[in-house]
């Protein structure tokens, strides 16, 4: 019966995940798209996946404990953040979240990217930071 309590923890991963998200609106994303800056004493975060691997796996995203949604290839997820202060992202991965800290200043647009890298039993997902104009033009496209 060694079986048992393997199912019952990946029982409990598959329940354990976040509630769905709904999609923005064609108009939402578009205008999400126009960069603008954050809101005072915000910063503006967007977090993407455009690779091609993994293309079937959707991976959790949280920013400082609380779920964002889930990711998708080509979905991106804008939000706001306190500005100047530190705060974590974290995204679903084989066996233990990764974690991304930064420092996010008032003002600025951050831009993380999700990809996907091949795992042991499930692809695994990791986070990066990348330039204002890599985001910007990986999230146009």
């Amino acid at each position: 019966m060694k079986f048992a309590p393997v199912a019952a923890l990946l029982a409990a991963l598959l329940v354990s995940g976040c509630a769905s998200v709904n999609m923005a609106s064609p108009d939402e994303s578009s205008s999400a798209k126009q960069f603008d800056p954050p809101s005072p004493g915000h910063a503006g975060v967007y977090i993407y996946r455009n690779s091609f691997a993994g293309k079937a796996l959707k991976k959790d995203i949280w920013i400082d404990g609380e779920c964002i949604g889930e990711s998708a290839p080509d979905v991106f997820f804008h939000t706001e953040v306190e500005g100047d202060k530190h705060h974590t992202i974290d995204t679903e991965s084989e066996f233990t979240p990764n974690r991304l800290e930064l420092m996010f200043e008032a003002g600025k647009n951050y831009f993380i990217r999700q990809f996907i890298k091949i795992g042991l039993f499930v692809g695994g997902a990791g986070l990066e930071q990348v330039t204002d104009e890599q985001g910007k033009e990986d999230i146009a496209d």
